[in-house]
């Protein structure tokens, strides 16, 4: 498909735990590669306006020894053995040929394939761990030793060695295995797990590493879509905003602050506008583009969009580790209760969160990662480190479909909102200054008053209100075919106080009415249609999103 950066929504998915209890895939094909190629997967992916998936490691990869102890299995992956291999588990078949038709049938769709891919670290751990493979062919050249004592490794990754980057072979070794994927089994593109790590030469994390020297210059590699994960465990090692040109990132301040703001913090729409618009403070100085940035709320690694809204603490104890593993900083709010309740406040307060988290990710400039299941709302039961829990902890339950179909539905709608409107796709970052005459500017703030943000109500510790004003006559952004782009405006009102705010509607570039699309208060988020004069009173209810369009005019 090559879709373009900015037209992309990422769907992040496990092969096993997708379709391993769907009813309508074949019982012999469920959890496996030739799943994702069937009718009902095809269609649930189409319908939410997915263009690429992202898939939880492929690479063959083996349990750990501490897991198996204790009866649990390494659900997620990232323990690889085998860089040119994809793994067993998950083939219906035994043959090579599955994944690769699987990959074109998702072509066929117009969905990419994008694979998460572990090259920071393998399956042999620590010293004590397996000789397994590399380690029996050469210790020292394969991985990072402690110089003062070689039979120690350092460690940056948390699981106990780390590949040696500085070392030709080893590098040899990734970019081979790279370009096998991408010119035998023709994926998309790859997401680097704990892309710092590979950007370590001596000890220092440089984002002119030869590894990334090396993917810059090859002709294939360079042509694919690269997403790093810009974090590892080593000091120094949170990197977002750091990686080179042609890199996008999992962009962490982007999932940290949403989900702050609507668990009800104040002072931080200083730091959302950046987040809304493309997060130009970390990526526009090395010359990236508003696409660098994935925006994500949720992931495989933490809380499901459910558990967000209903958890403040992790719950991991099935995990065999009396809950100390996984990160104890989620950023959740419960509503209210502690896990499941049948409390109808609280469950109608947890769907609007829900609705309005979305909303935000999919008004938000950059590049949307959807995890699945969230429009399912998918539980994992408080377990924000469920890389063990091949159960029904992890697998999607489709049976709750019929419940969640005005969730669902809600997120198609803002999939096809967001690809019917290129002001919410931008290529380039706002300017905030006038672009069109003397009184258009290509993006305004508003506090509730319907005025521009003044310096001194950016840093309000109580602000929870913000309205974003996008101006589509002011993109200043050419079509495929070189004629010049024109939208319509949109306002953005966003509500994350726990009380209803009045907000004023701007009077702006000669349009004397808004139309109202989305207002997550409703239970469908879609607002009663309904048009306001300029000037007027929007009812913006508490911790809500709000979308309003003055349509273009005819000229």
């Amino acid at each position: 498909p090559n879709t373009a950066w900015n037209d992309t929504l990422i769907y992040e998915l496990h092969v096993k735990g997708f379709t391993h209890l769907h009813p309508d895939v074949p019982a012999r094909l469920r959890g496996k590669y030739a799943a994702l190629a069937t009718p009902a997967v095809l269609e649930h992916l189409q319908r939410l306006g997915v263009t690429a998936v992202e898939l939880m490691p492929i690479h063959a990869f083996i349990d750990d020894h501490h897991l198996v102890q204790k009866g649990l299995s390494n659900y997620w992956g990232y323990n690889t053995i085998g860089f040119f291999a994809p793994d067993a588990r998950y083939s219906a078949n035994g043959t090579l040929a599955e994944l690769k038709t699987v990959v074109k049938t998702l072509h066929s769709a117009g969905i990419e394939v994008i694979l998460d891919v572990v090259y920071n670290h393998t399956a042999e751990g620590g010293r004590l761990g397996p000789t397994l493979s590399f380690r029996g062919i050469d210790n020292t050249a394969y991985y990072r030793v402690m110089p003062d004592d070689p039979r120690q490794y350092m460690d940056y990754t948390g699981t106990g060695n780390a590949l040696n980057m500085m070392h030709p072979r080893v590098l040899q070794l990734i970019t081979d295995s790279l370009r096998y994927w991408v010119l035998e089994m023709h994926v998309d593109g790859f997401r680097f797990d704990l892309a710092a790590a590979l950007a370590r030469e001596l000890h220092e994390v440089d984002r002119l590493a030869a590894f990334f020297e090396i993917i810059h210059q090859d002709p294939t590699l360079s042509q694919v879509k690269l997403i790093a994960e810009p974090w590892d465990l080593g000091e120094g090692g949170y990197q977002v905003g750091n990686f080179p040109v042609g890199w996008t990132e999992w962009n962490g301040k982007y999932r940290d602050v949403v989900r702050s703001v609507w668990k009800g913090e104040g002072g931080l729409i200083g730091e959302l506008a950046y987040r809304l618009t493309g997060s130009s403070d970390l990526y526009a100085r090395s010359g990236r583009r508003p696409y660098a940035s994935i925006n994500f709320v949720t992931a495989h690694d933490g809380f499901t969009l459910e558990d967000l809204v209903s958890y403040n603490e992790k719950h991991n104890e099935a995990n065999g580790e009396d809950n100390r593993d996984g990160d104890p900083n989620n950023n959740s709010w419960n509503c209210g209760v502690e896990g499941a309740t049948d409390d109808p406040a609280i469950l109608a307060l947890r769907a609007r969160q829900k609705r309005s988290l979305f909303a935000t990710l999919f008004l938000s400039q950059g590049v949307p990662m959807l995890l699945a299941g969230d429009e399912l709302g998918r539980t994992q039961r408080g377990n924000n480190n469920a890389y063990c829990q091949d159960n029904d902890t992890s697998w999607l339950d489709w049976s709750l479909r019929e419940a969640n179909e005005p969730l669902i539905g809600f997120v198609q709608q803002l999939a096809e909102l967001r690809r019917w409107h290129p002001v919410l796709r931008r290529r380039n970052f706002f300017q905030g200054r006038r672009i069109v005459g003397p009184d258009v500017k290509d993006i305004g703030w508003l506090n509730p008053d319907g005025h521009e943000m003044s310096d001194a109500e950016w840093g309000q510790s109580f602000a929870r209100c913000l309205g974003m004003y996008l101006a589509g006559r002011a993109l200043e952004e050419q079509d495929e075919r070189g004629r010049p782009l024109v939208d319509d405006d949109l306002l953005v009102l966003l509500n994350a106080h726990h009380e209803p705010i009045p907000f004023t509607l701007p009077t702006s570039n000669g349009s004397t009415h808004w139309h109202t699309v989305i207002d997550t208060q409703y239970d469908s988020g879609f607002a009663p249609v309904a048009r306001y004069e300029a000037g007027q009173v929007y009812p913006l209810q508490e911790r809500s999103v709000a979308l309003l369009m003055q349509f273009r005019m005819q000229q």
